[in-house]
This record gives structure tokens, sequence and C-alpha cells, in this order.
């Protein structure tokens, strides 16, 4: 049964309440299992789900890391469903540091504060909001939705979608396409032109350790094989290594709708200057313009008067869709012969067509709440649970939308402090979601 969204006024005022509700869950995620884990979100989100006769079942791949799937029945039984996921960890957050506190959920100028306000607990809340309340109305959606509330996305998702996708990969094997976090949100040009970011794409991950081993010896002594300083010398030369522009199609077809927006023309000659003008989302996207590298950790040594025999870093590297292969090449190229990597996290790129119903549904449901809105493909500097999902063939994009006002810094939003999300914006998110499902 079809039926419109003019009925969405008990979602749109009780997607504020869970998206609080949620936040005050603290599921703090430290990259080990040194914090809450996600145990007592999910069996919230279950219990929200069970309410209204979504029968959810919890999968626990290790003490507290917990996930949460469930299906809900469409009327056309043999089209694949539609997977919507989203995780339910946050990073984690120092009190002292915010203006409200980080796990209250606090209201205040018109904005829900938190940790996971954007990512990704508001999606978490629109997606729980509106399938509670199409099932209150017995509102069946034209194929199968398959939810995923997930664990660990924040550490790569080890205990979360890989874990699912390894184990249980029946869960999903039938689904077409996925939707997820980091999309579907406004970027504002003028006051009769919005676009909306639709993620297509996500650069690929490599966080990596490095070791350069030497000669250990005495500090008074003279050394010509001294592991710190080949380590020393190899990191140096990446963090100082700028790639080259590459537009992948994803990012060439983005940049050509911003020049097309502010009626400026696309030229490659000047990339960067067409995005110094995207404002706050400028760094999110300029990552997206070529292959980074940076290092973050380095070890080395016990004694001032020691040589050690081995030293230690560690990177965060991310490649571009489609250039894995030069992309380590020219990483081998800089560390030189002395210095060793390997993975500490390895995941793949994504990168998915902007076209096809699913595209239109999006395109048509956003327009249908904003007359000034026109959606566009974007890539994503950093990853997401899509990654995993691919590996089943399923088509990733990131939708979670949301309206926001001009001012706000969105892409800061993500791991930073006073993390929020406007009311308002959950409110349209809601509606949006909803039209979304009757298209798709």
């Amino acid at each position: 049964m079809g039926g419109g969204n003019e009925g969405l006024g008990a979602a749109e005022v009780e997607v504020v309440d869970l998206c609080r509700e949620l936040i005050a869950i603290d599921t703090s995620n430290y990259g080990d299992h040194s914090g809450p884990g996600e145990r007592v979100a999910a069996e919230y989100v279950a219990g929200k789900l069970d309410e209204v006769g979504i029968e959810p079942a919890i999968y626990e791949s290790h003490p507290g890391r917990s996930n949460v799937v469930a299906r809900i029945p469409g009327a056309d039984r043999d089209r694949p469903p539609l997977l919507i996921h989203g995780h339910l960890d946050v990073v984690p957050a120092d009190a002292a540091d915010w203006t409200h506190d980080p796990f209250a959920g606090e209201v205040a100028d018109g904005c829900v504060w938190g940790r996971g306000a954007i990512d990704m607990k508001d999606m978490d809340a629109m997606v729980l909001a509106v399938l509670r309340q199409r099932m209150r109305e017995g509102r069946t959606p034209p194929r199968d939705i398959v939810l995923a509330f997930l664990a660990d996305e924040e550490a790569g998702g080890t205990w979360g979608a890989q874990w699912l996708v390894d184990r249980h990969p029946e869960l999903f094997a039938d689904c077409s396409d996925a939707i997820s976090e980091v999309g579907g949100f406004s970027f504002t040009v003028a006051d009769d032109r919005r676009l909306y970011l639709i993620e297509t794409a996500e650069k690929g991950i490599a966080w990596m350790k490095l070791t350069a081993r030497g000669t250990a010896g005495h500090g008074s002594m003279v050394n010509h094989d001294n592991a710190v300083t080949e380590l020393a010398d190899a990191i140096a030369r990446l963090g100082r290594h700028e790639f080259p522009i590459r537009l992948t199609k994803t990012v060439r077809t983005f940049l050509e709708e911003v020049c097309d927006a502010y009626g400026i023309e696309f030229s490659e000659d000047d990339v960067e200057a067409t995005v110094a003008r995207l404002g706050p989302i400028a760094s999110m996207i300029g990552a997206t313009l070529r292959h980074t590298v940076n290092p973050t950790v380095l070890d080395g040594g016990y004694k001032a008067n020691v040589i050690p025999g081995t030293a230690t870093a560690q990177v965060d590297g991310r490649f571009l869709p489609g250039m894995e292969e030069e992309y380590f090449a020219e990483i081998d190229r800089l560390l030189g012969p002395k210095v060793g990597r390997e993975f500490i996290h390895h995941l793949p790129s994504v990168e998915t067509d902007f076209e096809g119903g699913l595209v239109s549904a999006m395109a048509e449901s956003l327009l249908a709440e904003d007359p000034a809105a026109k959606a566009v493909p974007y890539c994503l500097s950093g990853g997401t649970d899509a990654k995993s999902f691919q590996r089943l063939g399923i088509r990733n994009y990131g939708f979670a939308p949301l309206k926001l006002p001009p001012e706000l810094n969105f892409s800061g939003m993500f791991h930073g402090v006073d993390e929020r999300v406007p009311v308002d914006g959950l409110r349209f998110g809601v509606r949006v979601l909803d039209r979304f499902i009757d298209l798709s």
C-alpha cells in the first residue's frame, strides 16, 4: 500500500526524542573493547522496532558489541530488497570541551546537541521514526526493506558490518541497493539554489605500520645504520609529499555541477580554485582530488644512550577509487628499501554510478520538500560501512537527508566538538525518507 506522507506529524515529533535518547546512550568506540559497546543502544533500537511489529534480531560479535538486523516485507517480494544501515557507535568526546554535555542529548538553539548528532544517530533516529510511523499506519513499502543498526563503524566495522558480511551474508545477499550516512545534506549556493550531496564514492583506507630496522648499539658510537634515522627520513618524505590531482568520474561530475550552479565554466587547470568556493566543506571535497598519506604515530627507542634496532610509525593512507595499485607503488617508492610496511587496516575504495531509479527517487523526494534542491554526486574522503556491503555486490549511496542552514559547518561536526543537528533538519529528513521509500 502506498499513501504519501501527509500523516507524518507524529514521526516529525518523535524523531527528536529518538535522536536525544540515542545520544544519551554512550556508545563511545575507543578502537578496542574498553568502551561501553553498543549492546544498550542495540536493545533500545530492537525495542522500538518490536513495539510496532517489526521483528529484530541482535547479533553480538563480541561481548557488548551488538548489531540489530530486521526485515520489513514489501508489496513486491520478487524485487531485491533495499538495505538501510546505520551505525550505533560514536567516537569519544571530552565533556570539558563542549558547550553542552555530549551525552545528554540537549536541545538548544534549535539543535539537538551531542556526540552522534550528525555521525550518525540522527539518521538512526530518522529511520526509526519513519518506519515506526509507517508500521502504525499499515503502510507497506514497495519492496522489502532490510534494516541494519551496526557496531564498530568508527573503528572500521570489524565487529559490525565486516563481521556480519563474513558470518551472516545471507541476511543481505539478496539486497541490490543500500543507503546510509554522509550524504543527502544540503550545500547552499543561493537562496533559490541548494545542492544536495549524494555520496556515490569513497576513498580506500590504508592504515599502515611502518618498520625500519638497523643495527643496535651504544649511543656514543658512530652508527651508519640507525633505524630511527631511516624511519625519520621516510616519514618526512611521506608527510611532505603531495600527490597530483586525479579527477575520478564522481569528483569531476560534482565539480561540473558546482560550476554550473555558480554560473562559471569548469576548468581542469583551476580545480582547487573551484573547491575553494565551497566554504566549510572545501576541506572534505579537497581531500578527494588526490591520494593522501599522513603520519600519525611515531615510536622508536627506549633509552637516550641506546641506538635501537628497530623504529616504527603509523600512517593514515587514503587512495582514490580505481587507483589502488598506483598508490601503493608510490608509497613504496617514498619509503625506500630500508622501511617495510604492513596493514593495520585496509579497506577498498567504493564508486557507484549516479544513475537509475534509486537516484531518481532521491532527487524527486528532495525536490518535493525543497523546490531549490538539486541532487549531485560526490566522493567521501573518509570511509563507511558501505565498504563491507560492497563485497556482496550491493550498490551503496550516502543518503541521510538534511536541509542545513548555510552557516552551519557540517563537515566540522564529524568527530568535532559541539556536534549538533538542527531540529528542522531532522524533521525534513523524516519527510524526505518517507517519500523516498515510496519511490524506491
